[in-house]
Parts: C-alpha cells; sequence; structure tokens
C-alpha cells in the first residue's frame, strides 16, 4: 500500500499513528489482523449466544439443549441455532411445539426436570 491509502487506513488513530508513516504504516497492519481475527471471533460467539438461547428456552419447558438438539434431528427437522434462538425469544408457542415434537421423539427427553426452587428459611429467634 502506497503513503495515501496508509494514512487514509489510520484516519482517527490516536497520537502520531494517524500522520507519522512509519508508525501509521504498523498500526493499520495490526488493526487488519484484529479485524480478519475477529471476523472468525464473531461467528463463534453468535453460535454461543444462540446456544444459550435456545438453551434458556427449552429449559423453560424442562428440556435441557442437547436432548433438544438430539430429538430434533431424530425427526429431521433441519432449523439451523439462529432461527430457533429467533423463536425461542420472540415464538415461545411455535418453540414450545418444537420442544414437544424432540420430547416424543427422543426417550431421554421424557423426564421432566424442573428447576431448583428456593426454600424459604425463616429464622425465628
Amino acid at each position: 500500500m502506497n503513503k495515501k491509502e496508509i494514512l487514509k487506513l489510520a484516519k482517527g488513530f490516536r497520537g502520531r499513528a494517524k500522520n507519522c508513516i512509519r508508525i501509521a504504516r504498523e498500526r493499520v497492519e495490526k488493526a487488519l489482523q484484529y479485524s480478519y481475527r475477529d471476523r472468525r471471533n464473531k461467528k463463534r460467539d453468535m453460535r454461543g449466544l444462540w446456544i444459550q438461547r435456545i438453551n434458556a428456552g427449552t429449559r423453560q419447558h424442562g428440556v435441557n439443549y442437547g436432548n433438544f438438539m438430539h430429538g430434533l434431528k431424530k425427526e429431521n427437522i433441519q432449523l439451523d441455532r439462529k432461527v430457533l434462538s429467533e423463536l425461542s425469544m420472540h415464538e415461545p408457542y411455535s418453540f414450545k411445539s418444537l420442544v414437544d415434537i424432540s420430547r416424543n421423539a427422543f426417550p431421554g427427553n421424557k423426564n421432566i426436570v424442573h428447576p431448583p426452587r428456593k426454600a424459604n428459611i425463616s429464622i425465628n429467634a
């Protein structure tokens, strides 16, 4: 890259990194490395977020994430995690029907696991 392109990319950097070509070149090079890396990390982070949302939705109906996904695979329901997370957040009735289908497909889902309840502790003096 030539000087003009580097300084254009370095616009907004702090200190001499925005106008001194040698420092700007190093900073721009490092910034491009970070952007390359983080484009991949963003995909990883989004997948993790989708899985958390699906898991939260399925646990409300007494099924954990792994058993839910296994039941969907056995029923050959091919919805990706992005769509399932959107359903769990915005379409609870549709998501419940998917949980019911998954529960019927996989025997491991038959045992309904209720979240632990907090015990009311009263201290009498």
